[in-house]
């Protein structure tokens, strides 16, 4: 019990580590959750510091999820304790002590956990993330619909129901933090409706 203890631990902390924030204060001297969207991650990053910093986090981050499983799997614990390290990591990159709380939503570190954890169903999650993506640009809705799909394909090519019920949790912990991104979809959809139609009536 104590070894999976210390793996959430450590998993927690190395998600505290605040990859965002660091790298727009060495870069640009900037505090990168008072810009843009607020968001502490790599999107963030990228639309108000650079592609290359934006990047870098990115691949910070996804290696923060990555390394906490590896952890986690070195100390040979349960598997149970293994999902609980993947959380607390997932936690403390969006709640992180070492920066008063106030962190990004875990898109590039729940990246990092599945590739450790089920390598194949998260390529293809990739995969499918980057045709909303490419096509519309819109970063939330891709990863919305990506991830969606995460536990279908983990029980496609893993075969794992106690990771496909993982894959669930995760998805939930993902939809409750990126609720106020899905309404600004939401409510930037509805508006753009209300303008064509006053404009069709213009029109007419």
């Amino acid at each position: 019990m104590l070894p999976g203890i210390l793996s959430i631990i450590i998993g927690y902390l190395l998600g505290s580590i605040p990859t965002a924030y660091i790298v727009s204060r060495t870069r640009k001297g900037i505090d990168i959750r008072n810009v843009g969207s607020g968001n502490m991650g790599a999107a963030n990053v990228i639309r108000q510091i650079g592609t290359h910093e934006g990047l870098l986090v990115g691949l910070i981050d996804v290696a923060k999820g990555a390394g906490a499983i590896l952890i986690a799997q070195a100390l040979n614990i349960s598997e149970p304790w293994v999902f609980g390290t993947g959380f607390g990591v997932l936690v403390g990159h969006n709640f992180p002590v070492f920066a008063g709380f106030r962190g990004g939503r875990g898109s590039a570190t729940i990246i990092g956990i599945f590739l450790v954890l089920a390598p194949k169903s998260i390529l293809v999650t990739l995969a499918i993330i980057a045709i909303p993506f490419f096509t519309t640009r819109k970063f939330t809705s891709a990863i919305l619909i990506g991830f969606a799909l995460l536990p279908l394909f983990a029980w496609l090519f893993e075969g794992s129901l106690p990771l496909v019920r993982y894959a669930l949790a995760v998805d939930l912990f993902m939809l409750v933090r990126n609720l106020s991104g899905i309404k600004q979809v939401l409510a930037k959809g509805i508006m753009k409706d209300m303008l064509y139609n006053r404009h069709q009536k213009k029109v007419k």
